[in-house]
């Protein structure tokens, strides 16, 4: 099916273009979206009259997609979940999750259809690099850190019993010395009187 685009389109073409694309794409995405219409000889005397107001409107999506990015650009996520000692999730990380917290560190209004996770699904911990595609050939890229929530508080267990043990060592008393340690940090013996002869 051929159509003229009313907006850019990645991959397909430019805005006023006419393409020919499948007709299922264009009547399940294309037409309901609007941007699209089909390539007859009145829609494209209807684009031509319509040219500029189009690119304008065209053009401030564009600059709407870019402000956008611009608020997830250097952004870093740390999501805490629930995993094995090994650091495999019980579950899954999904886009909805991702696209939950984005918006609630950055005031944003990503939607989820808009992440793209590497891999479909993150299933192991780690640190990963998200991509947010915001149309229009925008697209952020932002750090995503996963992590087992229950890593910490043993991480912390672990570094306070090391800490109250080095305590321990540094206040252990004098008495407990070695006998040889004593003699060797005891000062010099006072010299004795030799005895008078008879």
């Amino acid at each position: 099916m051929n159509v003229i685009l009313l907006e850019k389109i990645a991959k397909l073409g430019d805005i006023g273009e006419a393409v020919n694309v499948r007709s299922g794409f264009a009547r399940n995405f294309l037409f309901p979206k609007g941007k699209a219409v089909p390539a007859t000889r009145r829609n494209l005397e209807e684009f031509e009259q319509r040219r500029t107001e189009l690119l304008a409107a065209h053009n401030e999506k564009i600059a709407h997609a870019r402000g956008r990015a611009e608020k997830l650009a250097d952004l870093a996520i740390r999501l805490e979940v629930n995993a094995s000692d090994e650091g495999r999730l019980f579950g899954s990380v999904s886009s909805r999750e991702v696209a939950d917290a984005v918006n609630e560190k950055a005031g944003s209004d990503l939607a989820r259809s808009e992440v793209i996770l590497p891999g479909g699904s993150i299933r192991q911990c780690g640190d990963y690099e998200v991509t947010a595609d915001l149309g229009f050939e925008v697209t952020a890229t932002f750090a995503l850190a996963v992590v087992n929530r229950n890593a910490p508080a043993e991480a912390a267990e672990t570094e306070a019993e090391t800490a109250t043990d080095a305590a321990i060592v540094d206040e252990a008393p004098a008495d407990d010395m070695p006998a040889s340690e004593e003699g060797a940090t005891a000062g010099p013996a006072r010299d004795e009187e030799p005895k008078a002869e008879e």
